[in-house]
């Protein structure tokens, strides 16, 4: 059993009613609010173990709902919304959000991401060693075996790939990736990544034209898996 507990902030009742059905018969326990300021009120006095939020609530927008969670809460926050435009995930994603799907949304989907952002949560921060199928990353040592044969990254590709690593199934913007990788003033320095991103497939997947683990989420960064 599950039992893990989710605070569903949305105020559409049959969104509601759906998720409620679905993640309870996946073992979840659900706890649901409809308004911002209940939500932050029911999280504070109760902190669950993941935080599905809407981005239309009635009284306060979800992006500042989000924005006041991540003063003390850091446990998982999916953003479920209709709102598709790049602007919205991307700002959603750099505030804190975990991961951000969008309204009409398919269930197994996201279950798996549910799953993923748990798991994530309930690992070790200060875990040395990331394992990915055949991909091994030291984090200690600073070594990266693939298929028990070490790669050799320049600084740069490592310090993406570690990123990465630490940030294992959620989505990272580009702008976040480029300051945490190159620092302050390349923010835009979107070609930077792309080469590094792409030299760094080459060397860890078996069909870089087909990765299995550094995924692209268009238009907003990439994802670790």
């Amino acid at each position: 059993m599950n039992k893990a507990e989710i605070l569903i902030i949305d105020d559409e009742p049959q969104i509601q009613k759906l998720l409620q059905i679905n993640l309870e018969s996946n073992d979840y326990k659900v706890v649901q609010a409809r308004t911002a300021k209940e939500g932050i009120l029911m999280a504070a006095n109760h902190p669950p173990d993941l935080i599905i939020l809407d981005i239309g609530l009635p009284d306060k927008s979800g992006h500042q709902v989000l924005s006041e969670l991540r003063h003390w809460y850091a446990k998982p926050v999916i953003i479920l919304s209709v709102l598709d435009n790049e602007k919205d995930i991307v700002s959603a994603l750099d505030t804190g959000a975990t991961d951000y799907l969008t309204k009409p949304f398919r269930t197994g989907e996201l279950l798996a991401r549910i799953r993923a952002a748990i798991r994530r949560s309930q690992t070790t921060v200060n875990a040395s060693v990331v394992t990915a199928n055949e991909l091994e990353i030291d984090l200690v040592a600073r070594i990266v075996k693939r298929n028990n044969e070490i790669v050799k990254l320049t600084a740069t590709e490592y310090n993406l790939l570690a990123l990465f690593a630490k940030n294992e199934s959620k989505v990272l913007t580009h702008q976040y990736i480029l300051k945490e990788v190159w620092g302050y003033g390349y923010q835009t320095e979107t070609q930077y990544l792309r080469v590094f991103v792409g030299s760094l497939r080459k060397k860890i997947e078996e069909n870089p034209n087909n990765p299995q683990h550094l995924i692209t989420e268009s238009g907003v960064g990439y994802r670790f898996q």
